[in-house]
């Protein structure tokens, strides 16, 4: 089977099924199968973090940089399309009333990602421009810095809310958020197996050789950069119209470290690594909310009070235990290929 037709094949698959997972969390579910309220808003988070993880992966993980200001470019994308949406988001619905109400909302979300996208990519730039020439701790802090400054001058703009927040149109679900999550791991994948891709590879691996051979470090990493924050931009757009509420708490600097927890845990430099990093991340701080509790004499002790220690101490033993992630740099597909090669070898496994 050729290889377009087998992407081909897989691409209707995982529509087909983020299409009965979106029904299945819809009023009436799908075929009388429902998705509870919670885990609803879980598999949603899961997939707008994806999305960040994977973009966020391809500076650090792939480029070799270290940027901590993802939440910056998530806030930008977020606020300037819900802003689009909020003010002029009824007029196009009177405009494109003829293609129905699901029709007219889909029109209006594309433009404002399309937006977002744009917005978060020339912020991007403005900031990868001048500082992707400095290295390690330096441009860890410029961009931390970049997103607060960010988050500030939004909260003192009474347009999008100011520091009230923001009441944003419900335009996305499940289905668009995972049609996206999609894109962005498709999209990444293909820029690290470009002829592009491996001069970012390269980068990482020594700059200083890389320009040696006619790579133009400086391009190549604010290009990394642009990308990555406009697919940031998207998250935030996602985001802004599923929660239907904007907040300057929301892109906390907290959240950068959050996305970079993701990456690191799965393992730099590995899609597979930040795909799981950010379901990993997601889940498990609700999964520590499941704790029994402990009767202590006549008092009760509650675990699940102490789920961040847990998750935090967690977290520790993985880095000690295997600190280049999860999967390190490598990929699902290589691990499945190896283990195959080695079942073909007469005693493979034994």
């Amino acid at each position: 089977m050729s290889s377009w037709l087998k992407s081909l094949i897989i691409g209707i698959v995982v529509i087909a099924l983020l299409y009965v997972l979106n029904g299945m969390m819809s009023k009436g579910g799908f075929f009388g199968a429902g998705i509870d309220d919670y885990t609803a808003r879980l598999l949603v988070f899961i997939a707008i973090n994806i999305i960040l993880a994977t973009s966020l992966n391809l500076i650090n993980g792939f480029t070799g940089q270290f940027s901590i200001g993802h939440a910056g470019f998530m806030a930008v994308g977020a606020y300037s399309s819900a802003y689009f949406t909020v003010n002029y988001g009824k007029q196009l619905e009177s405009a494109f009333s003829f293609l129905g109400e699901t029709g007219a909302s889909s029109i209006i979300l594309i433009i404002a990602i399309v937006i977002g996208a744009i917005v978060a990519a020339i912020a991007g730039a403005i900031v990868g421009i001048p500082s992707l020439r400095l290295k390690g701790d330096y441009l860890a802090i410029v961009t931390l810095g970049f997103a607060e400054i960010i988050r500030i001058v939004i909260l003192n703009i009474d347009a999008v809310g100011g520091a009230t927040g923001y009441q944003v149109p419900g335009y996305a679900n499940f289905l668009w958020i995972g049609i996206f999550a999609v894109i962005t791991i498709v999209v990444v994948h293909n820029i690290v197996k470009s002829d592009a891709g491996r001069a970012l590879v390269s980068i990482r691996e020594d700059e200083l050789a890389a320009e040696a051979m006619g790579v133009n470090t400086t391009r190549y990493k604010v290009t990394s950069f642009v990308i990555s924050s406009a697919f940031a931009g998207i998250a935030g757009v996602l985001f802004a119209h599923y929660n239907k509420f904007l907040s300057t708490n929301d892109f906390q600097f907290i959240k950068s470290f959050e996305i970079i927890i993701m990456i690191v845990l799965g393992g730099m430099g590995s899609m597979t690594g930040a795909v799981v990093g950010a379901i990993v991340v997601t889940l498990l701080p609700e999964l520590l909310r499941q704790l029994p509790a402990i009767q202590v004499g006549a008092s009760t002790f509650q675990f699940s009070d102490l789920r961040l220690v847990i998750f935090a101490l967690i977290l520790i033993f993985t880095m000690i235990l295997r600190p280049q992630g999860i999967f390190g740099t490598a990929e699902i597909g290589n691990i499945y290929r190896r283990f195959r090669n080695k079942l073909g070898k007469p005693g493979g496994l034994e």
